[in-house]
């Protein structure tokens, strides 16, 4: 059965930038050996989170890239932005509006705390549900 977990950001640290936590599940996710997806809403959001994840932790380097090359099934975080058709992974993160059309085992919503983001992400809740999803929600 697919899983959904909803990741609904509280805590400051992410509010103010919730790509970071974008970058900690990409960084478990690649610790695990899971080849990820990341879905971003706009080429603009997905140039900031290729950005980031260069950045966000001196230690740690997540390999990753934007959508689109020869290199993208050997490369463990791809980053797409929309009009880009990616290859299927076991795991993917979704930072849409809307469900992805196709999915692996495991689906990560990360929800920022504004209203309309919420509103949306019950929207995406109920779709799950539908489909048969394991559903989880984790406040961070």
């Amino acid at each position: 059965m697919p899983r959904a977990d909803f990741y609904l950001i509280a805590k400051p640290r992410f509010s103010e930038q919730p790509l970071l936590l974008v970058c900690e599940l990409a960084r478990k996710a690649y610790a695990a050996q899971q080849p990820t997806l990341i879905l971003t809403r706009d080429f603009a959001q997905a140039e900031a989170l290729d950005e980031l994840l260069w950045s966000f932790d001196d230690d740690t380097f997540i390999p990753h890239q934007l959508a689109g090359d020869d290199d993208d099934e050997h490369t463990a975080v791809l980053i797409v932005p929309p009009g880009v058709e990616p290859p299927a992974r076991a795991m993917t993160i979704n930072l849409r509006e809307q469900c992805p059309q196709s999915y692996g085992d495991r689906i990560l919503e990360v929800v920022a705390a504004d209203p309309a983001e919420r509103d949306g992400s019950r929207t995406r809740w109920r779709e799950y549900q539908r489909l048969g999803f394991e559903l989880n929600k984790f406040d961070m």
